[in-house]
């Protein structure tokens, strides 16, 4: 999950103020024993809002260590998603972590979020539990997948499910989602699904599989992109899929957001190849950085050989620490290069980060320079995606 905070007017609150001062300590720390001082604080502190739902304190005091002391950003927003994924305060005997296990899908029609019959969830668990998780973990999962606008939204209603969930994983049950109310699903043509669970160990005790002597992470990868694959794929009919390694909920989050760019360039490839019944090798594809106050995103626009019309979009956003000094524009066309496409145009101009007034969905930049509306050709559109990612 990208973290971009946009710096806020005025002073802070008692609250916020006592977790910038013990984050700042906590990054100027000079060994681990002050270190150990610092984060016992900062947990009692984070818990306690947690507690009282106080999501306006967290992005307080985030929004003023943004724009003044990266470090201690990057130290306290690190400790609030640790304590609000691991449940501390359920079962203080216990080590409780959220974890997540992001599918990348792509589809022509509407991808799936959906509930989960219980025999897949037992072949979920199984799978999960031989190829993931330590020996002895207890785990619940969720019987739903999620779309990213069904997440637990913020801090504080992440720590409320993952304490929900962790309670399910001491109990040996799974999860029951009520789905009604539950926000309606964008319709991109690539998007991220979320299977959701909680795992509970003795406090100490290994969580995962490549913890222990014999496990690695590359190991069960294979196995899980294998089985959990298998899995998963009779829940998203009609769609190509693609698993990402399940572990905890941010860092499994962050690493789809990741995977996600070039997956949705491959998918974009493919869908055209068959949409249009035009090989990799016959398609241009513009890549441009588009600007708000800084660079926020490349977007690359695809057009046929020997037309000028982009026919399709996508939207590669700036993650993590990445800026205009990093390599995207490099990534994007090896992954265009690896698909097949060799005909790619870079832009250097600075375009501004402009939407459809209509429909909303990103304006992307043409071979001459412009920024216009992708439209796939009238006779092949009709189940296309409006929004196009």
């Amino acid at each position: 999950m990208k973290r971009t905070r946009t710096k806020r007017r005025g002073g802070l609150a008692r609250a916020a103020e006592q977790l910038v001062w013990l984050a700042t300590g906590l990054a100027l720390s000079g060994c681990r024993a002050e270190d150990r001082y610092w984060e016992n604080l900062l947990a009692e502190a984070i818990d306690t809002l947690l507690d009282e739902g106080d999501e306006d304190t967290f992005n307080d005091a985030l929004d003023h260590l943004y724009g003044v002391d990266l470090r201690a950003y990057d130290e306290l927003a690190d400790f609030i998603e640790s304590r609000a994924e691991t449940a501390a305060a359920a079962a203080p005997e216990h080590d409780i972590l959220l974890i997540a296990a992001p599918v990348l899908a792509w589809s022509r029609y509407q991808i799936p979020a959906c509930s989960i019959p219980q025999a897949v969830l037992a072949n979920l668990r199984v799978h999960m539990q031989a190829h993931v998780l330590a020996d002895g973990v207890k785990l619940a999962l969720a019987d739903f997948l999620f779309s990213p606008d069904q997440l637990p939204q913020g801090y504080c209603a992440t720590s409320q499910f993952a304490t929900e969930l962790g309670h399910a994983a001491l109990a040996g049950a799974d999860l029951r989602i009520a789905t009604d109310g539950m926000p309606e699903t964008a319709h991109f043509l690539s998007d991220t699904r979320y299977l959701l669970g909680a795992i509970a160990v003795p406090r100490g005790k290994a969580l995962f599989r490549w913890q222990e002597r014999d496990g690695n992470r590359d190991q069960s990868m294979t196995q899980w992109r294998t089985q959990g694959g298998a899995c998963l794929a009779p829940l998203l009919p009609g769609c190509a899929l693609e698993v990402v390694l399940p572990e905890a909920y941010f860092a499994a989050s962050r690493q789809a957001d990741k995977a996600s760019r070039p997956y949705a360039v491959r998918a974009s490839v493919a869908f055209l190849g068959t949409a249009l019944d035009t090989p990799a090798m016959r398609l241009r594809a513009v890549i441009a950085p588009f600007y708000d106050q800084e660079l926020e995103e490349f977007r690359i626009g695809f057009t046929t050989q020997g037309s000028e019309r982009v026919v399709h979009g996508v939207v590669w956003p700036l993650l993590g620490a990445e800026d205009e000094n990093s390599d995207c524009a490099v990534q994007i066309e090896t992954v265009l290069r690896e698909c097949g496409v060799t005909d790619i145009v870079n832009l250097d101009h600075r375009f501004p980060l402009e939407y459809c007034d209509d429909c909303g969905a990103p304006m992307y930049p043409s071979p001459e320079g412009e920024v216009v509306h992708a439209e796939m050709p009238e006779d092949q559109g009709e189940h296309v995606p409006r929004h196009l990612h």
